[in-house]
């Protein structure tokens, strides 16, 4: 059994097979306004041959008041067979920095009934350092049809996590760096308050991965132990808004463990009510 993830791909795996037909690549870069990063202007201006952009804030529900809810399954549809994705396609997804926002790319997929879904280890920064190939090109997409196979039991309501919390039902895995997740430093979206879950374990995304390449099977198994998450245990993820809880899902997966939920309010909808139960510190 191979020590490396069955998720993600490598550079040379991909750069192989770029000219395949039955291959979508995704572009699933997302940054933080702080971050004074244009996500769609940097593909524009470089991006992995016959790559299309998946725009995190289009591709999200307009009807909800929080950021980057998951389309209804309809609309993902339309949306990505704009893009030019089948079901059948092998499907890669990157980010610029690698593991960061791509892991929720391939979460929406496998969620709305892909199966052949793949996140590229090392992201776009590490693949231009490698000198692999790069264009500026617009990626021609052809017509095609995603029929979406919705699996509810991969997402977590508001109203699904009031129930865990209460009951603990469910361990909670927080993908939020420690001080935000202790309370101790304060939330990047105004109006939410800080601190954790009642019982949730911190995992925080960037302790997954090595300079965007996910950790090997050992490293991520040893990560969640040290963690105190109970892998023996159904578990739902969260994080800020729904994306980098993805990292976790992503390695828990790897893992073998399949009786995950993600928490798609995440913090923007928990930190954001006035009478959610919040805790500090390592409580």
């Amino acid at each position: 059994m191979s020590d490396k993830s069955a998720f993600v791909v490598s550079p040379e795996w991909l750069q192989e097979r770029l000219d395949q037909p039955g291959l979508s690549i995704l572009d699933a870069s997302w940054y933080f306004p702080f971050q004074n990063r244009d996500a769609k202007a940097e593909y524009d201006a470089a991006h992995i041959p016959g790559a299309v952009f998946f725009d995190h804030e289009k591709l999200s529900d307009s009807d909800s008041s929080l950021p980057h809810t998951l389309l209804k399954p309809e609309a993902f549809a339309a949306a990505v067979s704009s893009m030019g994705i089948t079901n059948d396609d092998t499907i890669v997804v990157y980010d610029g920095p690698g593991m960061h926002t791509s892991p929720r790319v391939w979460w929406m997929f496998r969620t709305m009934g892909a199966t052949s879904v793949f996140v590229l280890d090392g992201g776009f920064e590490n693949w231009k350092k490698a000198g692999r190939p790069v264009t500026n090109a617009v990626t021609k997409i052809a017509p095609s049809a995603f029929v979406p196979k919705f699996d509810a039991a991969k997402v977590a309501s508001f109203a699904d996590m009031r129930k865990i919390v209460e009951n603990g039902s469910r361990q909670i895995a927080d993908a939020r760096a420690a001080g935000r997740f202790k309370g101790v430093d304060p939330e990047p979206r105004e109006g939410l308050r800080s601190g954790h879950m009642p019982g949730a374990r911190n995992v925080p995304s960037s302790s997954l991965a090595d300079n965007g390449y996910l950790k090997d099977i050992s490293a991520l198994r040893q990560v969640l132990d040290e963690a105190g998450v109970d892998l023996s245990r159904p578990i739902v993820t969260s994080c800020g808004s729904g994306i980098t809880a993805a990292v976790i899902t992503l390695a828990l997966e790897s893992l073998g463990h399949n009786d995950n939920m993600l928490y798609d309010g995440s913090w923007t909808e928990w930190g954001g009510n006035k009478d959610t139960p919040v805790v500090t510190g390592d409580a």
